[in-house]
């Protein structure tokens, strides 16, 4: 699936299932519940903190997509085409960083 068949398929649901989008800020605060689900379960997963009973059943792929679903649904009420945003942003990123990374004495 490419990123614009998954713009129009969340709009599909949306428009179908999910009966409307959530205006733009209430969609805000879900991604920043569902980046703070997400982080809860790599912290555990990844780091020191050890798991709850609540936890143990969470999955990090279902979580991390539940942030890109969200993220899509911004996308689409602000109208923005995440394939053109992503393809600017690697233009960005490599004149940006074409050696900032290799030169990054932290990263050697």
């Amino acid at each position: 699936m490419t990123i614009q068949e998954a713009q129009t398929q969340v709009d599909n649901w949306i428009k179908t299932v999910g009966v409307r989008y959530f205006n733009e800020l209430t969609n805000l605060g879900i991604l920043m519940e569902e980046v703070g689900e997400l982080s809860r379960l790599m912290v555990r997963t990844y780091g020191e903190q050890s798991f709850k009973e609540s936890d143990k059943n969470k999955n990090i792929a279902d979580e991390m997509a539940d942030v890109l679903w969200v993220l899509i649904c911004l996308a689409n009420q602000t109208g923005v085409d995440l394939t053109e945003a992503l393809e600017k942003n690697f233009e960005k990123k490599n004149i940006r960083d074409a050696n900032r990374h290799r030169e990054n004495d932290k990263l050697k």
